[in-house]
């Protein structure tokens, strides 16, 4: 790694003071694109960067590197050579425009469907009982599945659950479903062993990202963030404001949260062509 760049994380890490994990994403970005230059990553021009992202198009395995992925290295590259510009290692600001991300629709599932897929598991034992609860709980809080993880029976209380380990280090408090309390409830009394994590494997250890993953296909076919779509969308098509649900997320920006205005346009739409008298054959 050049002492550009040596310099550039030191300014991340003391200066700006990101985590940990923000910093790795931003050094591998740049170790990639100096690797890729061959020669002092001050040095490169817009036409490096450009060529750069695309030999990623072309190389990348599957070719299922998505645009926020390239959207984030082009965000490595732009936020290094702001501070090249300010250190006068360059004369000019290199910056490029990020691609604008496709408008695609999250998956989510409808509340039927996620009782349905509850009501068949058997509780029988207290390990159905902590699927059931962790689903139910995912899909009332939205929250991410490693918040979901670390968290505590003493981060819940009076129905509400206290995010430690959201984004960025920052907390937020978000209210729980009186059913997903009940049934969560439920379990951790007929729990066969102590632990402060709300939810653990067999062995009473913290239960895993794969494991929680496993549970939530075994029973709905899809992943835990999933249950997260879900959570905001019926908030959004409920009506609820995106500033709210954006407080709920945890999203740092509201950008990543407009998302759902599709389908709430989607389903604004749908009622008006169901309910409005132009869009039906009793109006002459």
């Amino acid at each position: 790694m050049s002492k550009e760049l040596e310099a550039f994380i030191e300014y991340l890490i003391v200066i700006r003071g990101l985590s940990p994990k923000s910093i790795e994403s931003y050094k591998a970005d740049l170790m990639q694109f100096e690797d890729f230059l061959q020669k002092s990553v001050i040095r490169a021009t817009s036409d490096d960067v450009i060529e750069f992202l695309s030999s990623i198009k072309k190389t990348d395995h599957d070719n299922i590197l998505n645009q926020r992925t390239l959207n984030r290295k082009l965000s490595s590259i732009n936020a290094f050579f702001k501070f090249a510009y300010k250190e006068d290692w360059v004369s000019d600001k290199l910056h490029i425009p990020q691609l604008k991300p496709p408008k695609t629709l999250p998956k989510f599932l409808s509340n039927e469907e996620i009782e349905r897929a509850v009501e068949s598991i058997d509780t029988s034992n207290w390990l159905g009982l902590r699927d059931k609860a962790l689903i139910l709980f995912i899909y009332a809080t939205g929250l991410r599945v490693s918040e979901a993880m670390n968290a505590k029976k003493e981060d819940i209380e009076d129905g509400w659950i206290r995010v430690r380990n959201a984004k960025r280090d920052k907390q937020r408090l978000v209210p729980i479903a009186p059913i997903a309390l009940k049934v969560l409830d439920e379990y951790l009394q007929k729990r066969e062993c102590v632990s402060d994590y709300l939810f653990v494997n067999s062995r009473c250890k913290p239960l895993s990202r794969v494991s929680a993953f496993k549970i939530t296909k075994k029973y709905l076919n899809v992943s835990p963030h999933v249950l997260r779509h879900s959570f905001a969308t019926s908030l959004v098509l409920g009506g609820a404001d995106l500033r709210v649900v954006q407080e709920l997320l945890g999203h740092a920006s509201l950008l990543t949260t407009q998302i759902y205005t599709h389908i709430q346009k989607d389903n604004l739409l749908q009622t008006v062509k169901k309910y409005h008298p132009m869009n039906t054959n009793n109006m002459v």
